[in-house]
């Protein structure tokens, strides 16, 4: 077994225990909450009744319906089993409507906001900081204290500005929303051009916050690199700035990609909250639909989501990190 299979086998099992420890969180962190969700269902429902008798009977019968009525632990083992299947139960406040119909429905929407706006923010702020440590002068000097101002905003801060500024004030954009209510969805010009325009005001906040931690991050260790001594050597011996400008960003890159794989599950925090201030259709609308609701299938669903997705990209960022973390391939090498 080589150095790189025994580092896949350790995160693997890591990452592993840390879903046991998800799922179980999950499943009982949500009925910690405070309130009975049957019984906000029932006092709904009977509205206007006045027979006693009838209401018990009704909230009787739904406590069964969502298996309520039994005890924590055995609640617990049927929803380890449904797992298996595949089955999240079916939600509270949208009965009889199925969890993984509803997840299935708010995916696409979250996948197309945050992952394209997290790469892109990671992307262009670590190309941004690298440039303000290399260059230096006026270009570090106007890079540097913006990045530093827009990563000290909060991720639902600078969306409720950006929502107040140009939705509300200027109406260049949606208030909120995935596309204009009255139109079907389609693959139509007028659909994709509605979708774009709701789209552009929660991309563009997760982006700039994104941008403004990376730049900084980037920026420093690049500065460190550049003072490094191979560098000076590199120079002694006349080898072209352009070259070790590459050494210097692949060197300072990999603490950016192991701070990546740390920050995510923030990141994507940050993003269901703008999907909730925007009021978009994505997991972070739903969960937060849910837990006005005490919607508990629905909450452990979306949690559960978000941890495997967390999970599964912190684990293909470590990967990638194993391949190109010199330690690992000396060792390659040595037993080679």
């Amino acid at each position: 077994m080589n150095a790189y299979s025994r580092y896949f086998i350790k995160k693997l099992f890591w990452y592993l225990l840390t879903l046991v420890v998800a799922i179980a969180l999950n499943f009982f962190l949500p009925r910690m909450i405070e309130g009975n969700p049957v019984s906000i269902i029932v006092s709904q429902m009977s509205q206007g009744m006045t027979d006693s008798d009838t209401i018990k009977r009704v909230y009787e019968t739904f406590m069964k319906e969502f298996g309520i009525d039994k005890p924590l632990w055995e609640q617990f083992v049927i929803y380890i089993k449904n797992l298996f299947t595949g089955d999240l139960g079916t939600s509270f406040g949208l009965y009889p409507k199925k969890v993984t119909d509803i997840l299935a429905s708010a995916i696409p929407w979250t996948i197309g906001l945050q992952l394209p706006a997290i790469l892109v923010g990671w992307i262009l702020g670590n190309v941004l900081g690298a440039v303000a440590a290399y260059k230096k002068g006026v270009f570090d000097k106007a890079i540097f204290p913006v990045a530093l101002f827009i990563n000290s905003i909060p991720f639902f801060t600078l969306a409720i500005i950006m929502l107040y500024l140009f939705a509300l004030s200027l109406g260049w954009f949606p208030l909120s929303g995935g596309y204009d209510f009255q139109k079907i969805p389609s693959l139509s010009f007028d659909f994709i051009g509605s979708v774009i325009r709701h789209h552009t005001l929660p991309f563009l906040s997760i982006v700039l916050v994104t941008i403004g931690g990376q730049a900084i991050g980037m920026r420093e260790m690049s500065i460190y690199e550049l003072n490094a001594d191979y560098v000076l050597y590199a120079k002694l011996l006349g080898i072209r700035d352009s070259k070790i400008a590459r050494y210097v960003f692949r060197n300072a890159m990999l603490p950016q990609i192991t701070g990546l794989a740390l920050s995510i599950g923030t990141m994507v925090g940050g993003s269901l909250i703008c999907e909730i201030v925007f009021s978009y259709p994505g997991l972070g609308t739903w969960m937060f639909t849910a837990i006005r609701q005490l919607d508990y299938p629905l909450i452990s669903g979306c949690t559960l989501l978000i941890a495997v997705t967390v999970l599964l990209a912190n684990f293909t960022i470590d990967m990638i990190y194993g391949l190109i973390d010199p330690r690992i391939k000396a060792a390659q090498m040595e037993e080679e």
